[in-house]
């Protein structure tokens, strides 16, 4: 009776926090907010993040430099090797986001034209220029200042006071479907108000949504699907730049330490590596080399003799990727011993089999659950 009210105490926690999780992963959010799914998708990809007390503060602003931060991950190429000094003059390479603003300038999401120019990196963005940002990623079509107002003439009361270099940006952002607002301004343009963070998290995503299908040609060159040799698997499908492993797939791990049927437990650890690639049959990578599994033992049993065969059950829980992303993976597979026609027919009558596994040795893993990767830089998502 003891075990069933601690078992039942347990299951009522794990339901409490799974459903906390799903409606309030900010203290200060729930998923009523306009924003919600959002600042939550873009939360789980650590592209923005919370405050220490666990909020979320959705109506405060963001400075130009978290801005610039943000957009180079959302844009995945936080890792993306760019030798071009910028110029401007109130940072220099001691400054935390250099670099995230070294790569903007790259990809041409904004500019560094003049040696005198100012970047004002704790300054607010504005709306304007986090949404030319958003578009300064994408290849678009042009359209004339003429076209520009009468598609924004629409919606926005406030037209006639948005700036003459941002109403060409802003109509091709309306074209899109780029343009978030809080819903008390939805119908303003607001150009010059500093951007919320609800409202830098929504441009964002839309960013993110159309940078996949018509990026700018540098980004379009650092997007491209990457491609290598490996372990085929052949079910797996390509849609864009997103791959997927199906459920039911079957993918080699080499285990870090040795295990037995005669003296491993259940429950036990064990890690694992991918020494190869994982690919498609057309040769996009889907799982990098050096890939990290962990997981445990599932279920072990003892060979003895005129009883049973030996058994060893792994379980997959968790991927650590070479960019250092943790996800929830769940794979399983037995480890079996290699044997002819004549020994497998003698274990069926005669059991008692034992199964010693060496560190190093391979180990075909089933995926119970489909897998989806970003196929231009590896992110994977659950």
């Amino acid at each position: 009776m003891k075990k069933f009210f601690v078992n039942f105490i347990c299951l009522f926690v794990l339901i409490l926090l799974s459903c906390t999780g799903a409606f309030a992963f900010f203290s200060d959010m729930d998923s009523t907010h306009w924003a919600y799914s959002q600042i939550r998708d873009l939360s789980e990809q650590s592209i923005i993040i919370g405050y220490p007390d666990g909020t979320f503060k959705p109506d405060e602003n963001v400075t130009r430099a978290e801005f610039a931060s943000m957009a180079i991950k959302a844009l995945g190429q936080e890792h993306a090797n760019v030798f071009q000094p910028i110029k401007f003059t109130d940072i220099d390479e001691n400054y935390w986001a250099y670099d995230a603003i070294e790569k903007a300038v790259y990809f041409e999401l904004i500019s560094n034209d003049s040696d005198s120019e100012k970047f004002r990196p704790e300054d607010s963005v504005s709306r304007s220029e986090a949404i030319s940002i958003a578009v300064n990623s994408l290849t678009t079509e042009q359209i004339s200042k003429t076209k520009a107002k009468e598609v924004l003439s629409k919606k926005y009361k406030d037209v006639d006071s948005i700036p003459a270099e941002f109403l060409i940006t802003a109509g091709k952002a309306e074209i899109l479907d780029m343009i978030s607002s809080k819903p008390d301004r939805s119908d303003y343009m607001d150009s010059d108000r500093p951007a919320t963070r609800a409202e830098v998290a929504a441009i964002l995503n839309n960013m993110m949504i159309q940078a996949k299908l018509n990026p700018n040609a540098k980004l379009a060159e650092a997007m491209r699907k990457k491609t290598g040799e490996g372990f085929v698997i052949e079910n797996a499908s390509v849609h864009g730049s997103l791959g997927t492993i199906p459920k039911n797939s079957v993918f080699p791990i080499k285990v870090n330490r040795g295990f037995s049927s005669q003296y491993s437990v259940r429950g036990e650890e064990f890690s694992a590596t991918t020494d190869e690639n994982y690919v498609t049959k057309d040769k996009y990578i889907l799982i990098y080399k050096g890939t990290q599994f962990k997981g445990s033992l599932q279920s072990v049993e003892k060979g003895k003799w005129f009883i049973r065969n030996g058994v060893l059950k792994l379980a997959t829980n968790t991927i650590i990727t070479p960019n250092d992303q943790n996800v929830i993976v769940r794979a399983e597979g037995n480890v079996t011993v290699k044997k002819g026609r004549f020994m497998t027919w003698v274990r069926k009558v005669f059991k008692g089999e034992k199964i010693n596994f060496k560190q190093g040795e391979t180990i075909y893993m089933k995926l119970l659950r489909d897998i989806k990767i970003d196929l231009t830089n590896g992110w994977i998502y659950n």
